[in-house]
């Protein structure tokens, strides 16, 4: 029998659950900034939630199963299928603009690879109803929001933006058919992964056509969006893209911003601006990524409807922080520890009620031993205080405390103990 998790998978002790815990909590403490509401839906949906979308190919990354009703199923690869389902099937009854956010486990069947595992968290934030470009330029800053919580400043990492309205309207305008769209997206992708040299031949070897090939190339040479004007000064989504950058810039966060002809996202839903977070180095895969997809709510039966969204994963978000050296520090596991000096552990048990009862978390030794054993557990558990029962100090009415940060001892009245233990706390 094999008593591995399956692969792929993580078990998360509790001091892997410390990093974990540090990074949702960033999560949320972010949408609250930013004003999104929480949701959720369920772990496995309709497998044609996914297929309609993408095809039946999708599958193949999938985990697909039929129950015991003989319905076709999926765990979830993805969040914004169910965001998108949900918000189709209530419609106009939902106030504009809908801003969702979610932290989802989610599973895909695909290769194994750094950055990359079959299951994961993800953060999705999405805004529903609004087609102004205010909506993608919150959406951004908001995923700066999460990334600067963590610890993390604009020398670890920024956020690549371009629009799939500004290559489809450029290739168009240079006589690439749209059928040809398809597969160059798919160059693009594998660009910054490859050396230019290659990346070249692989273009011309692709495309038959070697003057388009030269054409896909020379828009490739663009760095700035003031390279493209000089390219192709007329293009409607360039303006797009500069009204993009100008709310960035009000809001705060152009310095986090660069823009990125070879971003283009996988997925086929994405119609207007397209983002992801890297390291600066690029040394890992995309943090998080994101865009417009202003056609998919239809697709799932609800009215042409405006959205944008993004999602941020957990394991290169993770690898990251390690790499930072930007981990968290081990939380106290309680407040306060009972050490008994005569060993009395009923005492000891008595006086943890009492403080529990009053919200102070509190623990004693389930086992009793001598006291300086009992220290060292007090310090396992990383309390903050440690509260001394037993001694010589209870005859004048006290009980004896110890700052376990700092080392420091004192005495405080027996009659108000949890009154004077929750003022040194406030203090801690």
């Amino acid at each position: 029998m094999n008593y591995l998790p399956p692969k792929g998978t993580r078990d998360f002790y509790p001091e892997d659950m410390i990093l974990r815990e540090h990074i949702f909590t960033s999560w949320e403490q972010s949408c609250h900034t930013f004003g999104f509401e929480k949701y959720d839906a369920p772990v496995f949906e309709h497998l044609d939630l996914y297929t309609h979308k993408s095809g039946t190919e999708i599958e193949q990354q999938l985990y697909s199963f039929e129950d015991k009703g003989g319905r076709k199923l999926s765990l979830r690869p993805e969040m914004t299928p169910s965001v998108a389902r949900m918000v189709a099937a209530r419609g106009n009854s939902l106030a504009k603009p809908v801003k969702w956010y979610s932290i989802p486990k989610l599973f895909r069947y695909e290769k194994m690879q750094k950055g990359r595992l079959r299951e994961f968290f993800q953060l999705n934030m999405d805004i529903i109803g609004i087609a102004e470009l205010t909506a993608d330029a919150e959406l951004i800053a908001a995923t700066i929001d999460t990334m600067k919580r963590l610890g993390l400043d604009s020398q670890d990492f920024q956020i690549h933006i371009s629009s799939r309205n500004l290559l489809e309207e450029y290739l168009q305008n240079t006589g690439i058919p749209k059928k040809e769209h398809a597969e160059i997206y798919l160059l693009l992708d594998k660009m910054p992964k490859m050396a230019y040299n290659d990346f070249c031949e692989l273009v011309h070897s692709t495309l038959s056509n070697q003057e388009r090939a030269e054409t896909l190339l020379h828009l490739l040479s663009a760095k700035t969006l003031e390279d493209i004007e000089k390219m192709a000064p007329d293009l409607s989504a360039l303006s797009e893209l500069k009204e993009l950058f100008s709310y960035l810039s009000a809001m705060g966060v152009a310095d986090y911003c660069s823009f990125d002809i070879t971003i283009v996202r996988g997925l086929a839903y994405y119609t207007g601006i397209v983002f992801e977070v890297f390291d600066t180095r690029r040394s890992m895969r995309a943090i998080a990524g994101g865009g417009r997809y202003n056609r998919l709510i239809e697709l799932y039966g609800g009215t042409p409807t405006p959205a944008v969204g993004f999602a941020m994963g957990d394991v290169v978000l993770s690898d990251l922080l390690r790499e930072k050296g930007a981990l968290p520090t081990e939380p106290a596991k309680c407040d306060v520890f009972v050490i008994s000096v005569t060993k009395d552990i009923s005492a000891a048990m008595s006086i943890t009620a009492r403080l529990r009862n009053a919200r102070i978390s509190t623990e004693f030794p389930l086992k009793m031993n001598a006291v300086g054993k009992q220290l060292k557990k007090a310090a396992a558990s990383r309390c903050k205080i440690a509260l001394l029962t037993g001694g010589e100090e209870e005859a004048s009415g006290n009980y004896r405390i110890k700052i376990m940060q700092t080392g420091e001892e004192e005495n405080i009245p027996m009659e108000q103990f949890k009154e004077a233990l929750s003022a040194r706390l406030e203090n801690l």
